[in-house]
């Protein structure tokens, strides 16, 4: 396999109406890579400017910000369902944490996290995980698993024998990046079924995904380990 340091730089749109915690947000991702790891780019502009960039796959929002709110994640989806969005908040409020996750946040960040940790969590994300904490994410799937089934499943979709074996790696907390390595295949491919999973099951996001697959056999899940970890491609922070 390539090395990781071969890969084209990912560009990080970063939205903030605060100069200077804008200016401390585009510090971090001037930072050299880490090893192995892609140059981040930061991307500053107004809304708008980020939304029409094109190549955009992940933006940072500052929900301190006055002009931003739990309506801008959902203009995001509405308008860029493709964007991985990473959420810098208030820290305390486990309800808006988990509102913004199930809005489709990958990651939830306090306004105290240091740059290695924003930087973490960044790099996290691009390599097709989510960052949240263990106890919210446990209050998170509690909450899911007492959704009636048809509520989260809707149907029971037919999935080809790829999609099945992309989601049994799903369940089992694996990134994009690690599930092309152990299926063969290009990253882009991966996302590319990831994609279409989503849109089988009506899912959002890799956690309602996994939950829809645990309450509906759509695939034969050959790791009752991954059954038992699996959060959608989690990464815990505590």
């Amino acid at each position: 396999m390539s090395s990781l340091r071969n890969h084209e730089p990912i560009e990080i749109g970063l939205f903030s109406d605060e100069p200077i915690r804008l200016e401390g947000l585009t510090c971090i991702f001037e930072q050299p890579a880490t090893d192995g790891g892609a140059k981040l780019v930061p991307l500053v502009g107004t809304f708008e400017q980020l939304l029409s960039s094109r190549s955009l796959e992940y933006l940072v929002l500052d929900l301190q910000s006055s002009s931003v709110n739990m309506q801008t994640l959902a203009t995001v989806r509405r308008a860029r369902p493709s964007v991985k969005v990473i959420v810098i908040g208030p820290e305390g409020d486990d309800e808006l944490v988990l509102e913004t996750i199930i809005a489709g946040a990958r990651a939830w960040l306090g306004m105290t996290a240091s740059p290695e940790v924003v930087r973490m969590a960044i790099e996290v994300v691009t390599g097709g995980s989510i960052w949240a904490s263990r106890r919210l994410m446990s209050k998170l799937i509690d909450r899911l698993l007492k959704v009636p089934d048809t509520a989260i499943s809707r149907t029971n979709p037919h999935l080809t024998d790829r999609e099945k074996q992309v989601l049994d790696h799903i369940l089992q907390a694996r990134s994009n990046r690690e599930i092309a390595h152990q299926l063969g295949i290009e990253e882009r491919t991966v996302k590319a079924h990831v994609g279409r999973l989503m849109r089988k099951t009506g899912a959002d996001n890799r956690i309602e995904l996994s939950m829809s697959a645990l309450h509906r056999p759509m695939a034969a899940h050959t790791s009752k380990t991954g059954q038992q970890r699996s959060a959608g491609g989690v990464v815990f922070t505590d």
